[in-house]
């Protein structure tokens, strides 16, 4: 009998355990979700020493323009050391719920300037009072033959420039204004030059320094081709220049003029010797001025050789 009861027993324990073993384990559904700011984190780029608008987009695959756009700056001569830039377009990050929010570390940064050749000029902490200013300095290209054409790409989608005549209708051209004694032509592709402005000469060239001259003036005063040509550039982006234009005469000889207050003239225009492509101003400049300078064969020359005299 005692055998049988221990025998019943065991049995029912078997039975317990194997009814047990039928019961499912409870099963947790977790859903897959990551942290918007790692989402978020390759579209943010942070501002290093030396960073230009132009390199950080070019670094990206963007335009310098939309990296300006996508980020509200107002003033693009100069950008803070330790910014947050969105590199991508808005709309995509909206799309993944990130919220991206680009402000300066440690409320104030080094401000880095650069010269017309490049080099480092100053880096100080700057206040954001300080770094108002209504043109460029940074974000731009040193004026050279491989800068111009990368600015061109860029002032027409990237494609490159094509010698054809503009599709809009030329503004009349307005009265042209006494020119001075021209300049005697020496040669088959020199330019009867003219002054392109009426004012004071208040800086001289410089092998080591100024690429031109200077001519002080008023905010608004005419700026005149000085010679017959082809407008090759039109626009913002080489640095130290502000608003530039750039004519092409001939196989040999540019002519350029900056820091203008506005442009009167597009890329592919022709231009005749004395008519109006600009009005004088103080972009990227400290004082209203024109900033003149004559290429040959791509290399800076004094204009005051080829200038008549006055």
């Amino acid at each position: 009998m005692k055998d049988y009861r221990r025998l019943a027993l065991a049995l029912s324990i078997v039975v317990a355990a194997g009814c047990a073993s039928t019961v499912p384990a409870p099963v947790v559904e977790r859903g897959a979700t990551a942290p918007a700011a790692a989402a978020g984190a390759r579209d943010l780029y942070t501002v290093k020493s030396g960073d230009t608008l132009y390199s950080i987009a070019r670094e990206h695959g963007i335009d310098y323009r939309d990296l300006i756009a996508w980020n509200s700056i107002e003033t693009p001569n100069r950008i803070r050391v330790g910014v947050q830039l969105r590199v991508r377009a808005p709309g995509a990050a909206v799309a993944s719920g990130e919220t991206v929010v680009t402000q300066p570390i440690g409320g104030m940064a080094g401000v880095e300037q650069r010269s017309l050749d490049g080099a480092p000029t100053a880096v100080a902490p700057s206040p954001a009072s300080s770094l108002l200013k209504t043109e460029p300095k940074a974000g731009k290209l040193a004026y050279s033959e491989e800068a111009l054409a990368q600015a061109q790409r860029a002032s027409n989608g990237g494609t490159p420039v094509l010698a054809k005549a503009d599709p809009r209708p030329e503004p009349a051209p307005e009265a042209k204004p006494q020119p001075a004694p021209e300049a005697v032509a020496a040669g088959p592709d020199d330019v009867p030059w003219i002054w392109p402005s009426a004012g004071k000469l208040v800086g001289q060239f410089s092998e080591s320094g100024s690429k031109g001259i200077d001519i002080a003036g008023r905010a608004g005063d005419p700026v005149v081709a000085a010679g017959d040509g082809k407008v090759v550039y039109s626009g913002t982006g080489l640095r130290g220049y502000g608003k530039l234009i750039i004519v092409k005469h001939n196989a040999t000889f540019l002519s350029a003029y900056a820091h203008n207050q506005n442009l009167l003239v597009k890329e592919g225009q022709s231009v005749s010797k004395g008519q109006k492509i600009a009005e004088m101003g103080n972009t990227d400049s400290d004082q209203v001025k024109l900033h003149f300078e004559i290429r040959r064969q791509g290399k800076p020359v004094d204009p005051l050789k080829y200038l008549p005299q006055r």
